[in-house]
């Protein structure tokens, strides 16, 4: 196994650069041939969410992929080599297999313990299987990670230290004070209809707002976001309008919450000035009001995914929108807030400008980071970490294992040859042996081949499951010089019988 990972996350590079180096779909996908096209990679995945791009791959040569890995991410995000290299981190082998069960585990995230990674690892396989880019190790790999970050999650009480982007950004909107006492008998405006966006609308029905307006590029999405709410059981009146109307609809609402794949900004300093009745907008800080792109391209699932978010949702009554007076609110620098804004997009849908307009709250993707420094970890936390660690062990244990089977294999069957060009032979200077004697001499030779081989095999395969097991399948080929290609032959069919007898092998 040689795997390695070059990425850089929300702990190794400031926000700013990370929003810089966000991947849409499209240069995910272009990332992921032009990798597999590069000499030192055989497999290849992208992990890439709100804060974190990740490069995963099966190299030959450490050195030579390390390189080649920063090369490309550093050509396909768009920010300098030179500029990326400080915040890249780098894990190799068994480390690299630590670092994504970490991850799946929700402990590498901003807020530790969310479960919403374990779904953005699954698109990630998914999008690499599609582009059949992932292979054997990768699809172990990351099917493997899911198991165990579901481990987590059911054997330890990881969750209760965890809980998704959304429901932290709403805290830090409600300043101190409950979701549900800050929601209640609000207006709210969901920009987007991906999972993220979905788990937003869901977690803002459930907080008490009255009214939730969604709003998408595909108009047919934000209708079936808002159908599913509008089933649903909470006190909120659900509609979906296109994208032109967001302007307008910005000026009734009292909370947006957007994430989408745009790639410039949704909501703009201007807009939202005009839309909190400001005469005097501030300059201009980036072009006007933008589309936005698929937001499934960036956030991996669509309205299917809220469905899973939504269990527990009834059927809406559908009243009517809150009164003003429930537009103000304090907020934690003690200016009154008429409009609360979370960003949760990577790149940032809403320009940073905003936090200059008088009566408007921002919280986005670095002010969430800043605040999930301060947050405390809940006990169950080591209790993940020992998991990850006996996870790492067995599946690199298995990798091994399963490195040297091959070698195993093929020495068995030059072994049988032996045996049978040796009975071949017998054959030819005692033609007369009868049938009987003939198979009794046979099974003999078979067995004196069995005993004489079984100690080494089995000693060879307790050996390759250890770290640095790998050598012993190169020292056995090298004894009994055996064909590689024999070897290579043994290792597909291998594969191919795998994937026979299991339909479901290499999919997300």
């Amino acid at each position: 196994m040689s795997l390695l990972v070059v990425g850089l996350s929300h702990r190794s590079a400031p926000v700013s650069v990370l929003e810089r180096a966000a991947l849409s779909v499209d240069a995910q996908a272009k990332l992921l041939q032009d990798t597999l096209a590069a000499e030192p990679a055989a497999e290849a995945a992208v992990l890439a969410t709100c804060n974190r791009i990740e490069l995963y791959a099966d190299v030959d040569k450490f050195h030579a992929g390390v390189a080649e890995l920063s090369t490309l991410l550093a050509q396909h995000s768009g920010v300098g080599l030179e500029e990326l290299t400080p915040y890249l981190y780098v894990h190799y082998e068994d480390r690299a297999v630590h670092h994504l069960f970490s991850v799946a585990c929700g402990l590498d995230s901003m807020v530790v313990g969310e479960g919403q990674i374990l779904g953005q690892i699954k698109d990630a396989l998914a999008r690499s299987q599609e582009l059949h880019t992932a292979g054997k190790l990768l699809n172990d790999l990351f099917q493997q990670a899911l198991r165990v970050g579901k481990r987590a999650h059911s054997e330890t009480g990881i969750d209760r230290a965890g809980q998704s982007l959304v429901t932290f950004g709403l805290e830090q909107l409600a300043a101190g004070g409950s979701v549900e006492a800050w929601a209640e008998g609000k207006r709210a405006l969901v920009i987007g209809a991906g999972s993220m966006s979905s788990l937003a609308a869901a977690t803002l029905a459930r907080a008490g707002v009255r009214e939730l307006v969604v709003a998408n590029r595909t108009l047919e999405r934000a209708l079936r976001l808002a159908e599913i709410l509008a089933d649903s059981g909470t006190e909120a009146a659900a509609r979906a309008v296109p994208m032109a109307d967001v302007t307008d609809e910005l000026t009734r609402a009292d909370v947006v919450v957007s994430c989408t794949g745009a790639t410039g900004l949704v909501l703009t300093a201007e807009a939202v000035a005009a839309a909190v009745g400001r005469t005097t907008p501030p300059p201009p800080v980036r072009d006007t009001l933008a589309p936005p792109a698929d937001p499934a391209a960036t956030t991996g699932g669509d309205a299917t995914g809220f469905e899973q978010h939504a269990a527990w949702l009834e059927k809406a009554r559908g009243e009517g929108p809150a009164p003003a007076a429930a537009r103000d609110g304090d907020a934690a620098d003690g200016r009154t807030t008429s409009l609360a804004l979370l960003d949760l997009a990577m790149p940032r849908d809403i320009d940073a400008a905003v936090h200059r307009i008088d009566g408007v709250r921002l919280v986005d993707i670095e002010s969430l980071a800043e605040a999930s420094a301060d947050a405390p970890m809940a006990d169950d936390v080591e209790k993940v970490r020992g998991i990850v660690s006996d996870e790492v062990a067995a599946f690199g244990a298995a990798q091994r294992a399963a490195h040297i089977t091959p070698t195993v294999v093929a020495l068995r069957t030059m072994a049988a040859d032996v045996v049978a060009g040796e009975m071949a032979r017998l054959e030819g200077r005692l033609p007369g042996l009868a049938d009987k004697q003939r198979a009794e001499i046979t099974q003999t030779v078979r067995r004196v081949v069995d005993k004489l081989l079984h100690a080494p095999t089995v000693r060879v395969k307790q050996l390759a499951s250890e770290p640095g097991g790998a050598g012993y399948a190169d020292a056995l080929r090298t004894l009994f010089d055996l064909d590689p290609q024999t070897v290579a032959a043994v290792s597909r069919a291998d594969h191919m019988n795998n994937e026979n007898d299991d339909p479901n092998r290499g999919r997300a």
